[in-house]
């Protein structure tokens, strides 16, 4: 962290007077981010240790803002100590405006409109900065070649098939995938490709689109990033939705270059596949190798878009045993059993959604007065216990802090455990809300106990109260009992 201070202090000439890990429980980047703040001045702040990725994002960074685009501005950088600062967007995501304004299928206009802007965005990334980008920096290849899309394939393969347990006849699968690369290489190639163009790397400031984590980004087809954007797994949008940004795209994308849209749309599907398939192998990687099961929570989103694909999409190659494949992976019982997607086009019943659903989130101590009263007369809820997760209270350093406090924030984030038990919690939750809302239900109680109820609880139900701000139509109350008592 001392680095981060450093740079921030020679930069602004001011003292850092808080320092806020915002690594999320959901992140799969090996990155720290921390966001920095001196009395009127804040900062994000990366910590990571892959230099040339990081150098990419740089130079990516400071090419970008000179053709005009939304980025991030570099404050200042160690590439030596793998560390730099860039400008703060703020907390709101994309996807988190899209979670927060949409009811099921009905997706509010304002949503849309911003992912017309995003979209409208994205061709002068490809296009217009991608003439004289460096692609000499570009990390781990300069272009989305035989080789980049090799790697994605088998990242699939071995990573979400073979542990997925869905079967295959290996040499068969390979064929197959010599067959689509090929076929994906017949597209014209030679723009920028975003590689992550995803909406939880579109920041909202001021209601408008702003840019993050192209370090990936490379030579590549137009293809992929609009395929990235409108099949983003829990971003779920309706077809109808993906098929009105898609000609929003084209006809932006028409006034860049000379567009044969038959073309376009030949090749289109295929990309559709293949980025599909590179997010399962990411989430198979984090989800079944390394465990961390909330990752594993957008495999059935990803799924329905396959069964989608499946029923309206026909490529202009024959794949069979990845069709095969997909077909497995639709039967199988292990990934059935990861959550069934709501389908989103599920008529409400006649109850009003009008009134709030207020969600009141408790953190107590088990050893104390035992469990929160519900005053609202609803009764149920949760009660979740927080003490199998790791103690911060038993080191010295943490015994004067909080749950709420930087430290222990980012004590518990770096936790594996943590974060399984948070997923886990958070499809419960959010579960019940859904389902609270759709019938007219207006308070709902969840508690998190812990030992103390001064470290893990209090951490775990701020946590959650961030998650549950996201929605619409739901108000969230927390009280921490025991930081109450302290402040009597």
């Amino acid at each position: 962290m001392d680095v981060l201070q450093e740079l921030f202090e020679q930069r602004f000439n001011a003292p850092v007077l808080r320092v806020l890990p915002l690594q999320g429980q959901l992140s799969g980047s090996g990155r720290r981010i921390f966001r920095l703040t001196s009395e009127n001045i804040t900062a994000i702040g990366i910590l990571y240790d892959v230099r040339e990725e990081n150098l990419a994002f740089l130079e990516f960074s400071k090419h970008f803002r000179r053709n005009g685009l939304p980025v991030p501005e570099i404050y200042a950088e160690s590439l030596d100590r793998g560390a730099y600062l860039e400008e703060d967007f703020g907390d709101t995501t994309l996807f988190d405006f899209l979670a927060g304004n949409r009811d099921g299928a009905d997706i509010a206009p304002s949503v849309v409109e911003v992912y017309r802007e995003a979209l409208a965005v994205l061709p002068r990334f490809q296009v217009e900065a991608g003439r004289d980008l460096n692609y000499k920096v570009c990390y781990p290849r300069a272009s989305f070649d035989r080789q980049s899309i090799a790697w994605d394939l088998n990242y699939f393969k071995y990573y979400f098939l073979r542990l997925a347990g869905i079967p295959f006849n290996e040499q068969a699968l390979e064929q197959d995938f010599t067959r689509l690369t090929k076929f994906l290489l017949t597209a014209p190639h030679d723009y920028f490709l975003y590689r992550d163009f995803q909406s939880r790397n579109i920041m909202l400031r001021d209601g408008h689109p702003f840019f993050l984590d192209y370090q990936g980004g490379r030579k590549g087809a137009l293809q992929y990033d609009v395929a990235s954007l409108l099949y983003d797994a829990k971003a779920d949008l309706p077809a109808s939705v993906r098929q009105e940004l898609l000609d929003h795209y084209l006809d932006v994308l028409a006034g860049f270059i000379e567009l044969d849209r038959d073309a376009f749309m030949l090749h289109y599907d295929a990309y559709v596949y293949v980025r599909i398939m590179q997010a399962l192998g990411a989430y198979g990687f984090r989800g079944f190798y390394e465990r961390k099961q909330h990752f594993l929570q957008s495999v059935p989103y990803a799924l329905k878009n396959i069964r989608w694909l499946l029923h309206n999409a026909k490529l202009p190659i024959q794949l069979p045993t990845l069709m095969e494949a997909f077909t497995g992976m639709l039967a199988s019982e292990k990934l059935q059993k990861l959550g069934t997607v709501v389908e989103t086009t599920r008529a409400p019943e006649s109850h009003s959604e009008s009134k709030p659903l207020t969600v009141r989130i408790f953190s107590f101590s088990f050893h104390r007065e035992g469990l929160p009263k519900d005053e609202s007369g609803n009764g149920g809820g949760f009660v979740f216990d927080g003490r199998s997760l790791p103690n911060p209270g038993r080191e010295e350093r943490f015994k004067a802090l909080t749950g709420k406090d930087a430290p222990v924030i980012e004590y518990l984030d770096q936790q594996d455990s943590v974060h399984q038990f948070l997923a886990s919690v958070q499809s419960l939750v959010d579960s019940s809300v859904g389902e609270y809302r759709r019938r007219g239900f207006q308070n709902l109680m969840v508690s998190f106990g812990c030992t103390g109820g001064q470290h893990r609880s209090v951490y775990l139900a701020e946590e959650l109260a961030k998650h549950l701000r996201a929605r619409n139509g739901v108000e969230v109350v927390v009280r921490h009992r025991e930081l109450e008592k302290l402040a009597e």
